[in-house]
């Protein structure tokens, strides 16, 4: 039985989130792989085994349990944020010859990072938003920003997930503690103009048979914009499948596929749009999309009929070609 290491925690502070995933996720995993629980900490990574918690050895990829040392077949990489969701834990796994069902070390960096990736998939004919990109040491008056931009402005970490540290600023004298609030969560800040219209998601995988885009899902949130208070105290409402047009709703779903495509992506995704009349504009790019209980992929799931452990299973015989 092939031992797959559920790589979950991380330095960033959707740390407790990722381990809500990696749970939700380990109670529904395929009964024929060994899934075993990997936590990351900046202290030291450790493994839940059956008789407590041990350490994970880096050096070797393996632990020791009822005095045997064990190492992992494969990894599922579930660390919101650093050091997974931005591609450092693939390199590790790359440099100790391992493989893992997750996108590789450029897609998830690049995908990672709003800023680049927008900009990319710009390059490429993908409407987003217009923005700019801020670090501490930018030069720019706020009004030169505004006068720019426009308001309502998002101002967001170029390298974060789940909402941390993202604000939506209406009025000039909001921008500065926005700002403050967004350097506190990264070293580069995006400022990106208002786009009025109805927001959609769409999770994109590889089966057997090719991309499937599953059933949107339109987010109508109770807050300013979907934060996190909105994402996981329930102050918004996920309506899955989208309250939208066929028509409009293939043409966003072919828009995720060809983003997947594009950026080489793997196992799950999760692409964020802004539906502006007929036209999708991107958000973001999600390589690690949330699967708590809470989380809106698995509403997804369930909405195209696919049960958690049947979609793990798809992954695992893709990625791993098991």
């Amino acid at each position: 039985m092939k031992r797959i290491g559920l790589f979950c925690g991380g330095f960033s502070s959707e740390f407790d989130i990722s381990l809500k995933s990696a749970k939700t996720i380990s109670a529904h995993f395929p009964k024929n792989f060994d899934c075993v629980l990997i936590i990351v900490q900046k202290d030291g990574w450790e493994v839940q085994t059956e008789n407590g918690t041990v350490l994970f050895d880096l050096n070797s990829a393996s632990y020791t349990a009822n005095g045997r040392s064990e190492r992992i077949d494969a990894a599922l990489i579930y660390t919101h944020g650093d050091p997974g969701e931005n591609g450092k834990i693939q390199a590790y796994l790359d440099m100790m010859c391992i493989p893992y069902l997750n996108s590789g070390v450029l897609a998830s960096a690049l995908s990672f990072d709003k800023w680049y990736c927008n900009q990319f998939l710009k390059g490429f004919g993908f409407k987003v938003a217009k923005s700019e990109i801020l670090t501490e040491q930018t030069q720019v008056s706020n009004q030169a920003l505004i006068e720019e931009l426009g308001l309502p402005i998002f101002v967001k970490p170029a390298d974060s997930g789940s909402s941390y540290g993202i604000s939506k600023v209406k009025t000039a004298a909001e921008l500065t503690p926005a700002l403050e609030l967004a350097f506190k969560e990264g070293k580069r800040v995006v400022l990106e103009s208002f786009l009025d219209g109805i927001e959609v998601t769409c999770g994109v995988y590889r089966s057997s048979k090719g991309l499937v885009a599953l059933p949107l899902t339109e987010i109508v949130s109770e807050t300013e914009f979907f934060d996190y208070e909105a994402k996981y105290s329930g102050k918004s409402q996920e309506i899955t499948p989208a309250r939208i047009e066929d028509t409009l709703r293939e043409k966003v779903q072919d828009t995720a596929k060809k983003i997947y495509d594009l950026l080489g992506l793997k196992a799950i995704a999760r692409i964020d749009f802004m539906l502006v009349g007929q036209e999708p504009y991107v958000i973001e790019v999600n390589t690690t999309p949330g699967f708590s209980p809470a989380s809106i992929v698995p509403q997804m799931l369930a909405a195209a009929g696919i049960s958690i452990t049947d979609f793990w299973q798809e992954i695992i015989q893709v990625e791993l070609k098991s």
